[in-house]
């Protein structure tokens, strides 16, 4: 396939006022008024709704579809959150737990390369978001209800505060990173196959040499760069196009470090 369409890294959302107090789960609180207590967990909820996400999109996530699969009414769904928009925060928050948990360990002993473990966090969330492409959209949407989301933002900063960067420079680092890894990866989770692939007219090796031939048809002296990667473009693999552009970005953090 072509290549991704590489976003620009996207300035990370500042936490909300007061999103050190992170709310507590709806699950903990008192019934609000005119509503009986819904017999499944909040788990149980975001555990559904994570499973429409996945097999629908955003668009197959309403209120009517989630009760149905937990075999109760509507309100059931609105004893544990308000509308719609938190319940995607919080089902995103749902998916990050497995993230956070799988990083949990990484940069703890101090004895590590701290560039190293931002490298490991940053593609342990690249390959949750390629998995799951709506994922992106709600990371660090809303921190009031998203604390493994923040936790996660922490666990980066911490290894860079320990290249002893500048206040400013952490923060630029940080919001580059996880504006790369957000970007390309909810990039390459989007794409759908070229309609030959997809039919099966051509198998993605043919239609990757299909574009490679029309490539070498152009003129080479007005397009020298198209003729000089199109071989490493008719083998490339997409998740190693990102890993390389991560080492580009981390190398240049790198050197800031060492200055």
């Amino acid at each position: 396939m072509p290549p991704p369409r590489q976003r620009p890294p996207r300035p990370v959302r500042a936490p909300r006022p007061g999103a050190a107090h992170l709310e507590r789960d709806r699950s903990a609180r008192g019934p609000r008024e005119g509503r009986r207590r819904a017999s499944h967990s909040l788990d149980s909820v975001l555990t559904e709704a994570v499973a429409l996400l996945d097999e629908h999109g955003e668009a197959g996530l309403n209120f009517r579809a989630l009760a149905a699969r937990l075999g109760g009414g509507v309100g059931s769904v609105y004893w544990y959150v308000s509308s719609k928009d938190e319940l995607l925060d919080r089902a995103a928050d749902h998916v990050l737990a497995d993230v956070l948990t799988r990083v949990t360990g990484v940069g703890t002993t101090g004895d590590t390369d701290p560039v190293d473990d931002v490298r490991t966090i940053a593609v342990t969330l690249f390959d949750a978001i390629v998995e799951r492409p709506w994922l992106g959209s709600y990371f660090l949407r809303d921190t009031r209800v998203q604390p493994n989301a923040i936790r996660l933002y922490e666990k980066i900063g911490q290894q860079v505060l320990r290249l002893g960067l500048d206040d400013r420079r952490s923060f630029h680092a940080v919001s580059a990173v996880i504006g790369f890894v957000i970007g390309v990866a909810a990039d390459m989770g989007q794409q759908t196959p070229p309609a030959e692939v997809a039919s099966g007219e051509m198998d993605r090796a043919e239609f990757l040499a299909a574009a490679v031939d029309g490539w070498r048809a152009l003129d080479p002296d007005q397009f020298p760069y198209l003729h000089r990667i199109a071989d490493e473009f008719a083998v490339h693999d997409d998740a190693d196009q990102f890993r390389a552009g991560l080492d580009l970005l981390l190398a240049g953090l790198r050197l800031q470090a060492g200055r």
